[in-house]
């Protein structure tokens, strides 16, 4: 009877042998496939890459200028040939007494297409009240230009009347009243906006 026990005993024991090492296998398997998976993660997020993307969406001068072999992409605002004066944020002043009226001066003159009524347009810009010069807001400030409909009811009424029929590749200077803008508690702005693109 002890002859017979033993062979099974034996080719239990071997068994779980086996059982382990494919086991440990498995688990270096698994083991590398991560090691790899995290190697190749790491290497295409590098940080630099992030502040690159920013940097050239934040940068007129950056965007790939409209080619007329490849047609732009409907999703996409179209890029402006923007001027190298667009490129830094401008500093703006106040004005002197009221705006009595809408008032549009360009400061730099666009070449790309006119702006139209229910596109989305592309923008950077600064406000400040026009009576102190008080910065109020700036895109500039978080490195993204801002993205809007323009002329569809979504934006101050100074912007929706002025904006349209400009230049993509503009920078104006929007002298807005109160009425036009965010009502007498804010007062009347002005307003420095770079057209970067229309879509």
């Amino acid at each position: 009877m002890s002859s017979q026990t033993v062979p099974p005993a034996t080719d239990a024991g071997k068994r779980r042998v086996q059982a382990i090492a494919g086991a440990l296998a498995g688990l270096v398997v698994v083991i590398v496939l991560f090691a790899v998976f995290f190697a190749v993660k790491a290497g295409n997020d590098k940080p630099a890459a992030q502040p690159a993307a920013a940097q050239a969406s934040a940068t007129p001068t950056a965007a790939p200028e409209p080619s007329a072999a490849a047609p732009a992409d409907p999703g996409q605002p179209a890029p402006a040939d923007t001027p190298a004066g667009l490129a830094k944020e401008p500093v703006v002043q106040g004005g002197a007494g009221t705006v009595k009226k809408l008032t549009v001066t360009p400061l730099v003159k666009g070449t790309g297409p006119a702006v139209k009524a229910g596109q989305t347009i592309t923008v950077n810009y600064v406000v400040v009240t026009y009576k102190d010069g008080q910065v109020v807001d700036s895109s500039w400030k978080s490195g993204q230009p801002f993205s809007t409909p323009i002329g569809t009811g979504a934006l101050i009424k100074g912007w929706d009347q002025a904006i349209p029929g400009q230049k993509v590749g503009s920078r104006l200077q929007l002298d807005v009243p109160a009425a036009l803008a965010y009502g007498a508690q804010q007062g009347d702005l002005r307003f420095v906006v770079d057209i970067l693109a229309a879509q």
